[in-house]
């Protein structure tokens, strides 16, 4: 019997492909009553939300067969995680799904702040044509102040660069060298921020902390004529005296996304056309919806398959300082073991090597992604972060860890050796693709697809024509190619990805035609 996935809020229909491709079931019920959600819950294996729906232990009790549940955004503020954890059931999200959306949000409602987009727009609509009314700031040499220089204060300051403003930052837990390759100043004290700032805008996460962290003390002391942005979390700005502040001229204008109550149809700053009010829409693009649905999709069949689920926040045993540093890496790693195990079977010996800046952390996850690679690639099991040794050692595989400080020119990167097999990955992108940088012992730089071929030869001339001439005759198309050489042996190797099938004859001919060192034919 197919496994049942309850979706309760509207995903993309690519996320939804992925389940039903897979073979599960797959049901929607959106805008449920609550008796009609604690009615379907009750034999679902997988659970689907986004934020309306609220996960709490009274309808978890009634899952009884419930396993992962899918936050399709970033946030699990709606889900009961520690009733999720007492039962046993992973909960995940999809963290980068909406940074840029959010990102470019943020700079939209400033440029709005600064520019009196929207009043101008209303006025022109109105029939009114008062251009000395809209007099605007530019952002060129001004100071931004970012709360928060995470993912999405990160593109946030990227942006803002390009606009030609002056960088400062508040965030405790960001490195120095994070900020210095960002060109934002780190400052230790938010009082040293205030009255400098000419604008501020809020990337953090609403905790005891950060609850109330702006209120009538420190929007006295900011420059007069600020501009505040907020598209993070709610309860960051007190509502109440930052309509004073606005009223009063202090704050010359607030671009906001996010309500403590919502949908938000009345508060303080409703009445001020200087305070730009959106209804909760930076990650409401079509790009990030589909990002969020297909990657919760992939999540909860990895859970559901009893696979690795990368972006798990619970059940992990490992606190989330631990794992943070490697989560990205982890498919990559589940790419690696399943090249590994296409190339030598089974292995006997693993060794996982962490490097660059990820060396000193925890190599636990990465040691399951490579497992959970090889495992699933031969269809004999799945590993996760608490059975993985487990599950190496009941197939014979004795696994090593080592670190080393030098990732060869980049920031970090993951190497998995395997009887006599040896790969490398890193990450690249704002969505952390995984990137093939060395291939038994050969430096290459190419982004893996499905279907590969790999040839290592004696170099001379001509060899790549010959097999194009091949694959081009046996209808097999190369989309991207990489070539690596080791010049003291006078060797290349080419890594091509393809699409179409690779016939055994199609191989034969291939390696009839030259005279190859290793040909392999790879399906990850």
């Amino acid at each position: 019997m197919a496994s049942k996935v309850l979706v309760t809020e509207k995903i993309a229909e690519e996320g939804l492909d992925i389940l039903k491709g897979r073979g599960y079931e797959v049901v929607e019920l959106l805008d449920a009553a609550p008796d009609d959600l604690a009615s379907a819950i009750v034999d679902a294996d997988a659970l689907i939300v986004r934020s309306a729906t609220r996960v709490t232990p009274e309808l978890l009790d009634g899952a009884k067969n419930l396993k992962i549940i899918g936050r399709a955004g970033v946030t699990v503020d709606n889900i009961d995680v520690d009733a999720a954890n007492e039962r046993g059931i992973i909960v995940c999200n999809a963290p980068a799904s909406n940074i840029i959306s959010a990102a470019e949000h943020t700079m939209a409602l400033l440029l709005a702040c600064a520019r009196n987009v929207c009043q101008a727009n209303a006025s022109v609509h109105g029939g009114s044509w008062a251009r000395h009314r809209f007099m605007g700031s530019e952002l060129f040499g001004k100071t931004l102040a970012i709360f928060g220089l995470g993912r999405i204060g990160s593109l946030v300051a990227e942006r803002a660069r390009a606009f030609g403003m002056e960088l400062i930052a508040y965030d405790p837990y960001c490195s120095p060298d994070r900020a210095a390759q960002l060109d934002v100043t780190l400052v230790d004290s938010i009082s040293d921020i205030l009255p400098i700032a000419d604008v501020i805008t809020i990337h953090l996460p609403l905790t005891q902390e950060t609850y109330g962290m702006f209120g009538a003390e420190e929007y006295a002391a900011m420059k007069t004529g600020v501009i505040l942005i907020n598209p993070a979390r709610a309860g960051i700005f007190e509502m109440d005296s930052l309509a004073d502040f606005v009223a009063a001229g202090k704050i010359a204008a607030v671009g906001i996304d996010v309500f403590e109550n919502e949908p938000c149809e009345d508060s303080p700053l409703h009445g001020f056309d200087d305070a730009i009010l959106t209804p909760h829409i930076s990650a409401v693009t079509r790009e990030a919806q589909v990002r969020a649905g297909t990657e919760i999709a992939e999540y909860v069949w990895a859970g559901l398959e009893g696979s690795i689920v990368p972006t798990a926040i619970n059940t992990s045993g490992m606190p989330p300082e631990v794992l943070d540093p490697v989560r990205p890496y982890i498919p990559a790693a589940k790419i690696a073991g399943r090249m590994v195990s296409s190339l030598v079977g089974m292995p006997k010996h693993l060794t996982v090597q962490l490097e660059g800046a990820i060396a000193e952390a925890d190599p636990s996850p990465i040691v399951a992604g490579a497992v959970d690679g090889i495992l699933s690639y031969k269809e004999i099991g799945a590993a996760s972060l608490e059975n993985a040794q487990m599950m190496a050692a009941r197939h014979g595989i004795e696994v090593l860890t080592a670190a080393d400080r030098d990732a060869h020119g980049y920031e970090s990167a993951i190497r998995v050796m395997a009887d006599g097999v040896e790969v490398a990955f890193t990450l690249y992108g704002l969505d952390h693709l995984p990137r093939l940088i060395a291939f038994n012992g050969y430096h290459i730089d190419i982004e893996p697809a499905a279907r590969s071929l790999v040839f290592e030869y004696v170099d001379s001339p001509g060899r790549i024509g010959v097999i194009g001439t091949i694959l081009g005759e046996a209808g097999v198309n190369i989309t991207t190619m990489q070539i690596g050489t080791k010049p003291e042996e006078k060797c290349a190797l080419v890594y091509m990805n393809v699409e179409g099938e690779i016939l055994r004859e199609v191989m034969d001919r291939l390696e009839g035609a030259m005279d190859y060192k290793n040909v392999w034919r790879l399906s990850l």
